[in-house]
């Protein structure tokens, strides 16, 4: 059993994060954290406690603190955990930052649960090539591991499992809302989650069709504001 933390100030994301590792089974859920202060603490109790953490789920933009320094700080603890990267942060200078500072893998945030269990499937095999210990014994373990991460599958990133009704609805939605609506204003326009909304509402983004717009408010995280492109 896999014992993971999740780093993630959304709760709504952390939600389906725990959800996903409980299908795919096989995991321990430890915590669940928005900053990351506390998740520094809690990684660090539990490798004190001698229950230590093997895995974090960690979203790079945290309130607190920049998702890459609270992955340099993790490199401190003992044992190290490892770390995957699942954020909306898809810059090429991000990408970088992230594995100089420990990372494994990436996952672009909105994701499907095919996608996540790609990931998570990615991991488990470079966990596999390097042995029940994490010990690499030869060259050709750490070439075998090395070569699992650079290794990556379509399905984490392509359309497939989109539905057309549930995308049009999504799309018209926007299009009749001159002033653009938030995720959560999709999701009840259309009968669905705030999740499945929002991973649709991101598909729309990529392709250009809606554009983002990002408003802060007094208080609390920003919110992205979705308008159609006219």
């Amino acid at each position: 059993m896999i014992r993971v933390l999740i780093v993630e100030d959304d709760p709504l994301i952390a939600a389906a994060h725990r959800e996903y590792l409980d299908r795919i089974g096989g995991f321990e859920v430890v915590d669940a954290v928005a900053t990351a202060q506390l998740g520094l603490r809690r990684a660090s109790e539990a490798a004190a406690a001698g229950n230590p953490v093997g895995l974090v789920l960690l979203d790079l933009g945290l309130p607190d603190a920049r998702g890459v320094d609270l992955a340099a700080a993790l490199s401190g603890v003992r044992p190290e955990p490892d770390i995957i990267a699942i954020t909306a942060q898809r810059d090429l200078a991000s990408v970088r930052s992230a594995m100089a500072h420990g990372v494994l893998l990436y996952l672009l945030k909105p994701f499907t649960f095919a996608g996540f269990q790609e990931k998570i499937g990615q991991y488990l095999r470079y966990r596999d090539a390097l042995g029940a210990g994490g010990d690499a014994v030869s060259q050709r373990d750490v070439d075998r591991a090395l070569a699992v991460l650079r290794t990556a599958d379509d399905r984490s990133t392509a359309r497939k499992g989109a539905a057309p009704a549930t995308e049009d609805a999504v799309g018209r939605a926007v299009r009749d809302s001159e002033a653009g609506l938030t995720a959560s204003e999709v999701a009840a326009a259309v009968g669905s989650s705030r999740v499945t909304a929002w991973r649709y509402l991101e598909r729309l983004g990529d392709d250009g069709t809606v554009e983002r717009v990002t408003e802060y408010g007094t208080t609390g995280r920003p919110q992205i504001r979705y308008r159609w492109r006219r």
